[in-house]
């Protein structure tokens, strides 16, 4: 990704100097005479990065089982600690310091041109392709990526990687570039600090070094456990949570220092007494399998990172340790066969045109299909190909950028700066192009929503609160009372409700919790990182309190999520239900409503807003079915059938009629987002709602169920 190039590890600049500097530290007391810490060319990491680019693209682009591909950005954390150790220990052994100006003047002519190429196509095609109402989330994005502070900008939005939020961002991958940038920032001032360079004489410890290493290591696993658990997206893009990846891969330089004798490939200890040959060959194959394993293992569901993490991680250090003491045997072998060297080279080009590339694809393309995803793969690796030969190579190897570090480092922090007023133009301009009056129309459809919602109900439940608050409607000593209940699909449908509870002597409570469904069984979420205890908590709260005060009538209904199979949702489902039984009058079990493959709003905001050519025939319609949804409601049925006080309500003919589902209908925009209905077309909706509930709600209270 954006580690060291591939062609020297320690810089070019240092090998045009090599064999009188090499000749120098013989005599130089910057460093302990045992070793040189040097690395030349390694096919192995070469091949190391393609493993990582290639398991993060097949995670972006939804390949089947490989779910945790993201782990290859772990990799690449620890391949940038190795490297970049190498580098400066390397850098103070040679000169007994710290050339920060060279060290930085080669960050940014590596990095920086690829990037704010990509950032300026990104950006302009997405002012041409998406929503105007949802460019402004874009460009703040934009803005912090050109500073290399996205990663502080999306942990602080708690913008989940997986979730709809951040996965439609066109720049939520630079996160990781954030990271390593900051990493970049620190370490270099960190040897220093440990090298003592400032002093005349400087003799550099490997062995006081090994020891920071190792403390930063479990300092910064410790604070990247307990955010895991307490605040993930704290955990996910924070350098400090990561910072352990990086002291690990350090680690794996000072403990398995590259050989560089002449002839064969010595099969004798290194100088931490570890023996090379089968055992080097082991470590690597072990290292790679640990790798796959976790792309496998690891998904969008798994709290992450936390002690997970070391999976990938010591996987990535034992593939690095052995290709240091055997790096023409066993997995570097492998790793070094030319196409993955190929795939390696770019990497880091690939790894920043993928993401936009699909993003902006998936908003051209409906419905985004598997074979829609493998082109957009490709044209990006060809966009990665041409970035890194007309753009990325010539501006590293640029030999006057190489001899005045200097200018280059002040020129490029003001492009930096102008990058990022560049983006912050576009959202000022996007602000105004969402307020046209045929894009008005649309922005408002993402905010016709319940007023359930608005904050000074304070109806809905947030996520990490367990108290249960309970809006109430109609006459407080009405004498029948109806209760709608369950997470933000249950919430939708309170317009809906209350027209049909709007008569004398009745009253509606409205328990919405968001993402919490009526299910008794945990659940884990993502958004969170971890197992949603608040949810739990909060059900078995509302539950009783729904139980002491006996409604007449009780709506349920939730989303239907994957994390559950057939026995959790029949099972989960039936203890909820057995709470109403014999108290109830009657129970009804709304079916999930339809889910887009698009936001619906958005998706009519684009085509109004895009070139004719760039606007599909289809329209904004797609198939209202669903397998997981046919199920659920299959599987919720069945349990229905067990009481004689519970029904099931479809009102997704209504939504979707022939099992087609448009985002606007009859010029009333039917969806606020990709599944939640907006509050007018709800509405519309509330006396067919009560035609279905008539017949079952007259039916005779009391009764025993299963």
């Amino acid at each position: 990704m954006n580690e060291p190039d591939a062609e020297t590890a320690i810089g070019s600049e240092m090998d045009r100097r090599g064999t009188a500097l090499a000749g120098r530290q013989a005599e130089s007391p910057a460093i302990e005479q045992h070793t040189t810490y040097r690395l030349g060319y390694r096919g192995d990491i070469e091949g190391l990065r393609a493993v990582a680019i290639l398991l993060v693209i097949a995670c972006h682009a939804r390949v089947p089982g490989l779910g945790g591909g993201y782990v290859g950005v772990d990799v690449f954390f620890v391949l940038s600690g190795y490297l970049i150790t190498a580098l400066l220990v390397r850098d103070i052994a040679i000169a007994g310091q710290v050339r920060f100006a060279n060290f930085y003047a080669r960050r940014f002519r590596r990095l920086l041109p690829a990037l704010l190429l990509m950032l300026v196509c990104a950006s302009v095609l997405g002012a041409i392709v998406l929503a105007p109402g949802g460019q402004g989330t874009q460009a703040t994005a934009a803005a912090s990526a050109a500073l290399w502070s996205s990663n502080l900008h999306f942990a602080f939005s708690t913008l989940d990687y997986f979730g709809p939020a951040a996965g439609s961002n066109l720049f939520l991958h630079t996160w990781s570039l954030g990271v390593e940038e900051q990493f970049y920032l620190l370490w270099p001032l960190l040897l220093a600090l440990l090298a003592g360079v400032w002093r005349a004489r400087v003799r550099f410890s490997i062995g006081r070094l090994k020891i920071a290493m190792l403390v930063i290591a479990a300092i910064s696993l410790g604070l990247c456990v307990y955010w895991t658990d307490v605040s993930q997206p704290l955990a996910f893009y924070m350098m400090p949570a990561r910072a352990w990846q990086f002291a690990l891969g350090a680690l794996t330089l000072l403990y398995f220092p590259q050989i560089t004798g002449r002839g064969p490939e010595p099969e004798r200890a290194t100088s931490a007494g570890v023996g090379m040959g089968p055992l080097a060959r082991w470590m690597g194959w072990t290292g790679i399998a640990m790798i796959l394993a976790a792309s496998v293992v690891f998904d969008a569901e798994t709290a992450y990172p936390g002690v997970r993490a070391l999976l990938p991680s010591l996987g990535a250090a034992g593939v690095l340790a052995a290709g240091a003491v055997a790096s023409r045997a066993g997995v570097s072998r492998l790793l070094s066969w030319r196409p993955m060297q190929a795939i390696g080279h770019v990497s880091y080009s690939w790894y920043l045109w993928h993401w936009p590339v699909l993003l902006l694809g998936a908003a051209l393309f409906t419905p985004d299909t598997a074979a829609d995803r493998a082109f957009l793969i490709v044209l990006s690796f060809l966009l990665a190909v041409l970035s890194y030969r007309l753009v990325e190579s010539p501006i590293r190897r640029n030999a006057t950028l190489i001899s005045r570090p200097g200018i280059m480092i002040f020129g490029a922090l003001a492009i930096m700066v102008i990058a990022n007023a560049g983006a912050l133009y576009w959202y000022a301009a996007a602000g105004r192009w969402a307020n046209l009056p045929l894009q008005r129309r649309y922005q408002d459809a993402h905010l016709d929503a319940p007023i359930i919602y608005l904050k000074s109900m304070n109806c809905g439940d947030w996520v990490l609160n367990t108290e249960v608050h309970v809006c109430a409607f109609g006459p407080p000593h009405a004498a029948h009372t109806a209760v709608l209940m369950g997470d933000s699909l249950a919430g939708q449908w309170f317009p809906a409700v209350a027209r049909v509870f709007d008569k004398p002597g009745w009253r509606l409570f409205v328990l919405t919790k968001s993402a919490c469904p009526m299910v008794d069984f945990p659940i884990f979420y993502a958004r969170i990182g971890r197992e949603y205890t608040e949810c739990a908590i909060w059900r078995a709260r509302a539950l009783n309190y729904v139980a002491l005060v006996k409604p007449d009538v009780v709506i349920l209904s939730s989303f239907p999520t994957t994390a559950f199979d057939r026995q959790h949702w029949a099972s989960g489902t039936t203890d909820v239900l057995k709470v109403f039984d014999g108290e109830t009058r009657h129970v009804f079990l709304l079916r999930a409503t339809p889910r887009l493959p698009f936001d619906g709003p958005d998706c009519l905001a684009e085509r109004q807003w895009r070139p004719a050519f760039l606007v599909p025939h289809d329209g904004c319609v797609a198939s209202a079915f669903s397998r997981q949804n046919a199920d659920v409601y299959a599987w919720l049925s069945q349990v229905a059938d067990r009481f004689h006080n519970v029904s099931m309500i479809d009102m997704n003919e209504l939504i979707c009629p022939g099992g087609i589902c448009a985002a606007e209908r009859q010029g009333r925009i039917v969806f606020r987002d990709n599944q939640h209905l907006t509050a007018s077309f709800a509405r519309s909706l509330g006396d067919a709602m009560a035609k279905k509930m008539d017949a079952p709600r007259s039916a005779p209270r009391g009764g025993t169920g299963t």
